[in-house]
């Protein structure tokens, strides 16, 4: 019997991990996740998800996209990216890769660049024309840091919590 062919490639199983993680996002309307790789070794060494800072309860503060700055999310929530590198709190990240569901904004790209990430896999860019994804692009661009969105032969990757039965009458 030989080994079996219906496995996924790194990329797949990184974009996975990091989709997953952005299942543990209690945001009604943009859960990400992202996950930090050791280029060499391809080690997780990070996976984070977008929330609020610990000690911030996501039951008293808001999750909202418009009205009043204050009455929004968006002073509060600690994006994937940012929180992935914050999470991490003993190995380097020089010259690692970060997969994301999301393209980052401007705050988490500053991050990546400064903790010395060199390639960004992200699965949508769908805020590619708005001021802060240009601003990124053109940081990680001066930078020199490698874009890569993710593709993938598979259009869905399903997990269950029951066990496998066994394949091809294997006992």
């Amino acid at each position: 019997m030989g080994k079996r062919k219906d496995y996924i490639n790194w990329d797949e199983y990184f974009m996975g991990i990091a989709l997953l993680s952005g299942y543990r996002s209690k945001d009604p309307s943009t859960p990400v996740g992202a996950c930090i790789v050791d280029r060499k070794t391809n080690r997780i060494l990070s996976v984070g998800y977008n929330g609020f800072p610990i000690g911030c309860s996501d039951d008293d503060f808001p999750w909202g996209r418009e009205g009043e700055v204050l009455s929004t999310k968006y002073p509060y929530v600690v994006h994937a990216e940012l929180n992935a590198i914050l999470n991490n709190r003993s190995a380097s990240f020089e010259g690692n890769k970060i997969y994301t569901t999301l393209f980052p904004c401007n705050e988490c790209t500053k991050a990546i660049i400064q903790a010395g990430i060199r390639e960004i896999i992200y699965l949508s860019d769908k805020y590619a024309d708005t001021d802060s994804v240009k601003a990124s692009k053109k940081m990680l661009g001066a930078a020199g840091v490698k874009l890569r969105q993710f593709k993938s032969s598979l259009e869905k990757l399903t997990l269950s919590f029951m066990p496998e039965p066994p394949r091809n009458n294997e006992e």
